[in-house]
């Protein structure tokens, strides 16, 4: 199992990039994809084309609602495996699981706990996971993602996203948290990058994994209400999905270059 997470400042394109990648993934054959919607305002599920049967936020409520009165015969541990099954949207590209909004007062601490141990036990299922979180350094701080292989940092070729994703690499040295490989992602770039990008890049300690070129078709579909999933191989940004995945070992013969559209 591999597990991308990915993260940056509000506004990048991080469910996109996640919406892309996993597009990615399942052109190589079938592997067992699982998309992970972290953040709390979920819309990963509107870019992928399918509909959600529940949130890990409902289950966090029924749980609450339910540990006194589980029905007869039932551990708390089955009647936790039965809700998350009961809330996964499965597909024959991929599955999905989000995080969702939980109800009435409280922090999200329940529910970021609850993802973590639902990934821990379902994810073993799977051969890749793609984590889309929230924006900002919360979600790390509450270790949402507690081991992963790949965490993608995303910003616009800018210097305020750029060096958040510099904070970010550095909180999750802090916290001690088990990541393999960081790798910025830069996206909607025009051009070569200028010097002083490149050298804040360098100066952030910040590996580069690909810049996705600004995408006109890219930018109409995210004004319509249609899904991006079945138009993702004839965008622009296509050969750059080949390029992330290939650098980071991912890539492999069944991948299609095929790009129709500007």
């Amino acid at each position: 199992m591999k597990t991308i997470a990915i993260t940056g400042k509000g506004g990048t394109g991080k469910t996109t990039l996640a919406a892309l990648l996993l597009r990615g993934l399942a052109s190589q054959g079938q592997p067992a994809l699982l998309a992970v919607d972290a953040d709390a305002n979920v819309n990963l599920h509107e870019l992928l084309g399918v509909s959600l049967p529940g949130t890990i936020g409902a289950i966090r409520e029924e749980m609450k609602a339910a540990v006194n009165n589980l029905p007869a015969g039932m551990t708390k541990q089955q009647f936790l495996e039965y809700k998350v099954q009961s809330c996964l949207a499965e597909t024959p590209e991929f599955d999905l699981l989000a995080m969702g909004r939980p109800e009435g007062p409280g922090c999200y601490c329940y529910a970021n706990n609850l993802l973590r141990d639902i990934l821990a036990s379902v994810g073993r299922n799977y051969d890749y996971i793609v984590m889309d979180n929230e924006a900002g350094l919360e979600h790390l701080s509450r270790r949402t993602a507690m081991a992963i292989d790949y965490l993608l940092m995303v910003s616009t070729p800018h210097v305020r996203g750029i060096k958040t994703a510099g904070k970010i690499s550095r909180l999750v040295e802090e916290l001690q948290t088990t990541v393999n490989r960081k790798y910025l992602v830069l996206n909607r770039v025009e051009g070569p990058l200028t010097p002083e990008l490149n050298r804040l890049i360098s100066s952030e300690g910040l590996e580069l994994l690909c810049s996705f070129p600004e995408c006109p078709a890219l930018a109409g579909l995210d004004q319509t209400t249609e899904p991006l999933w079945p138009d993702i191989p004839g965008l622009a940004v296509w050969p750059q999905v080949g390029e992330g995945l290939a650098k980071m070992g991912m890539r492999n013969a069944v991948f299609s270059e095929e790009r129709r559209g500007p």
